[in-house]
């Protein structure tokens, strides 16, 4: 057992401090270059039996992200398991800093974010899985190149059923909606990974600055990460080949605007893109006050996260590859045929 801080920076970082203990973990179950990072949900799960289905995938390594309170099994489990890597968290941190604290302590190139309700269906195992991700390798590309940022599964309820799980962003006067369908080919976009679930690339998501932890509200910490994502150039697309299914209920949450909203807005949809690079121009805090409409905050609280926001996407501006218009209109042609479908953003913890 060991305590761990993390604190990772790069520019473009959302990363911070965060104390936990690490239990386990110390055998390498397998050399796919692929690892698995299991959330937990509230509710009664078969532990034993969760880890010996991931083992049998097999995965390189298993990391378990195990809440503030206790849990009596984990000594146990680790003997039983030791290519399971418990992670015990010492408060209720949101799901997004979890999977950066993941990031951080597995050695695998890809790892596939899961949760303790959810069944791998059909994938092949992890090294066809990882296979069917890496890059074909000739003198121009190195070892351990993949395609893209994430591939996002196929994810089905508890009666196989297809659920509309790529997302789609709409923008309607300097407001963002979105839109869900269901996946009917190889490799379509989705703005960012439903309910966390993906495979995602470790170096990429590092260097992007995974997801923000200012950022509160689940369902407004996944549009920045995929916003941003895509306004730096990623790709996050959708997999036929790999299946999932829930054991029980699609997560309900809300997506409520507040103090993440915020941050969002400014982050994600108020920068423009000029030539090479995107800044945040004076004009647009009258924007962001009427985006701030009926949140709580007086003027000078608004003009300090403005300027906040305003040296952040300058410090990031060559990061840019685009503003917030060009990234909606990728989904324009995927999108106009297609029939968008009700689904309940996700939960936060």
């Amino acid at each position: 057992m060991e305590n761990v801080e993390i604190a990772m920076n790069t520019t473009s970082s959302t990363f911070k401090e965060i104390t936990y203990t690490a239990v386990g973990g110390t055998d390498r179950g397998a050399s796919t270059g692929l690892s698995a990072v299991l959330l937990n949900r509230t509710g009664r799960y078969p532990r034993r039996t969760l880890f010996q289905e991931l083992e049998k995938t097999g995965f390189d390594y298993i990391i378990s992200m195990e809440g503030p309170r206790e849990r009596y099994d984990v000594e146990e489990l680790s003997g039983c398991f030791p290519q399971v890597r418990f992670i015990l968290l010492k408060e209720n941190i949101t799901y997004g800093e979890q999977i950066n604290i993941a990031a951080n302590e597995i050695p695998s190139s890809l790892f596939f974010t899961l949760w303790n309700d959810l069944r791998i269906l059909h994938s092949g195992g992890a090294s066809r899985m990882a296979e069917r991700l890496s890059l074909g390798q000739d003198d121009s590309q190195k070892a351990n190149a993949y395609k893209r940022l994430c591939t996002v599964p196929l994810i089905q309820n508890s009666r196989f059923e297809t659920l509309p799980t790529l997302v789609a962003p709409a923008l309607f006067r300097d407001s963002v909606k979105t839109l869900t369908f269901s996946p009917i080919a190889e490799g379509k976009p989705s703005l960012f990974p439903f309910d966390w679930v993906g495979i995602y690339d470790r170096e990429r998501f590092i260097r992007l600055g995974g997801f923000d932890v200012t950022i509160r509200r689940a369902y407004w910490q996944l549009m920045d990460f995929g916003f941003r994502a895509h306004l730096w150039g990623e790709e996050i697309l959708s997999t036929q080949l790999i299946r999932v299914s829930y054991d029980g209920d699609i997560p309900v949450g809300d997506s409520a605007s507040d103090e993440s909203y915020r941050r969002f807005f400014l982050k994600n949809i108020a920068p423009l893109f000029r030539g090479d690079s995107a800044y945040l121009p004076f004009s647009r805090f009258l924007s962001y006050c009427l985006h701030s409409h009926g949140i709580k905050g007086n003027i000078w609280t608004l003009w300090k996260e403005f300027s906040t926001a305003r040296r952040w996407v300058k410090e990031n501006s060559f990061r840019f590859k685009n503003d917030v218009r060009a990234i909606t209109e990728l989904w324009d042609d995927f999108s106009e045929d297609l029939l968008p479908e009700e689904l309940p953003s996700v939960n936060n913890t």
